[in-house]
């Protein structure tokens, strides 16, 4: 069975994720810290880890740097991380920190179930829900039904 470690100082949010992510087979653990995350992976590591951006004095990108410096030296083994970033421009952060993946709140339940699927079978998940349309200056624009092209 597989095991998923939730952290976020807001219980609020340990319970929304442990809750989207619970059952199917899956075993959710929580820690209302980064210090307690790097902990609960060193003494027990779990399959994967959810990282909340904003906690306390150790966020998501310090828990998840910490933890490949401590794999680089062989204290802990590889856990794929998946952040729950605030707001998009936290993407930087995210591919700066190694994480195998993240979402930018606010967060749904199918969104959450198909990263982390994607994360346990070994893959990535980067979230492009709210990338900017692009635009392509010069192009022609479809019409709306009941219009005419002009």
């Amino acid at each position: 069975m597989p095991r998923i470690l939730v952290a976020s100082d807001a219980p609020s949010v340990r319970r929304a994720i442990a809750s989207i992510t619970r059952g199917g087979g899956v075993d959710v653990i929580e820690a209302p810290s980064g210090p307690d995350v790097v902990r609960m992976v060193r003494d027990d590591p779990p399959d994967l880890v959810l990282l909340d951006m904003q906690m306390g004095n150790m966020g998501a990108m310090a828990v998840c740097l910490e933890l490949r410096l401590e794999e680089s030296y062989h204290d802990v083994p590889h856990v794929p991380v998946l952040m729950l970033l605030d707001r998009r421009p936290d993407v930087f952060l995210a591919r700066r920190s190694s994480a195998e993946g993240w979402l930018v709140k606010p967060l749904d339940a199918l969104r959450v179930r198909r990263a982390t699927r994607a994360l346990l079978a070994g893959e990535t998940y980067y979230d492009e829900s709210y990338q900017p349309v692009p635009v392509l200056v010069g192009s022609p624009q479809p019409s709306l039904p009941g219009t005419r092209a002009g």
